[in-house]
């Protein structure tokens, strides 16, 4: 029975997370069908926005499962983070904006999946934290890396030496989420603003992911290069032909994604 679930909606594909008796809690079927879902997201044309979002009023995603913590090795460790480190770096990597619904715990695993997200919404209910301390171990999906990136290094290390959660109050004030939204209404909201980044130049949405991501960890030289770059190729685009055709006809762009 599948963990997750793909729903496809006028070019916005919502995917959920849906162990709820486990709080959503991540897992090696999880992470196989989140890696599933996005290859087959990645090749589709009609999927322009991602929602990844949490089953349930209580949690995004809670962890990892941590079952198997005390038995396992060095090298099982290893393997373990690598595994999730690939599953989030693809979802970082894609070219359609992707965008966390946080729907209450986002916690361990569970944040770091909403950080590989490129947008972050949540409930006035979400909590986040990273709490691996706690077990003696630490934040081994990408938190150590991704985290100081969103809201700073001082910040980060706050909640990822001391195992702090922070509501969502907090959250969007050290920038770890883009807005808070009551909770029966964040999919609504959320949906809306899928709604307006499909409105936009799917091309140029792509180039623009591309170029933040690539310059994200470089010199300004090199990442004012790598911007140039992207300008260059967007306008071997037809899509910004048509896009700067209809401003100057006043009339709304009929972008073709190509």
């Amino acid at each position: 029975m599948a963990v997750t679930k793909l729903v496809v909606n006028e070019g916005i594909a919502t995917l959920t997370i849906d162990r709820q008796s486990k709080l959503n809690a991540l897992n090696e079927e999880v992470l196989d069908e989140l890696e599933s879902h996005f290859l087959e997201i990645k090749n589709s044309t009609e999927v322009r926005v991602i929602i990844v979002t949490g089953a349930g009023a209580k949690s995004f995603v809670a962890g990892a499962d941590i079952n198997q913590f005390p038995s396992m090795t060095p090298e099982d460790a290893l393997t373990f983070s690598e595994r999730g480190q690939h599953v989030f770096s693809l979802i970082e990597a894609s070219t359609k904006p992707v965008i966390a619904a946080i729907n209450g715990f986002a916690l361990g695993g569970g944040c770091e999946l909403a950080m590989a997200c490129h947008l972050r919404y949540a409930s006035e209910n979400a909590m986040f934290g990273q709490p691996e301390v706690k077990l003696g171990v630490i934040a081994g999906y990408g938190g150590t890396q991704r985290l100081p990136r969103i809201v700073g290094v001082g910040r980060a290390l706050e909640l990822l030496l001391s195992a702090k959660m922070v509501d969502a109050k907090e959250a969007q004030n050290i920038g770890l989420v883009n807005d808070v939204f009551p909770q029966d209404a964040l999919l609504e909201k959320v949906n809306k603003i899928a709604r307006l980044l499909m409105a936009q130049g799917p091309q140029a949405q792509a180039f623009t992911l591309k170029a933040v991501y690539a310059g994200a960890d470089k010199s300004m030289e090199d990442s004012l290069a790598i911007e140039a770059r992207a300008f260059q190729d967007v306008f071997d685009t037809t899509d910004r032909i048509e896009g700067s055709t209809a401003f100057l006809e006043r009339r709304k762009p009929e972008f073709k994604n190509q």
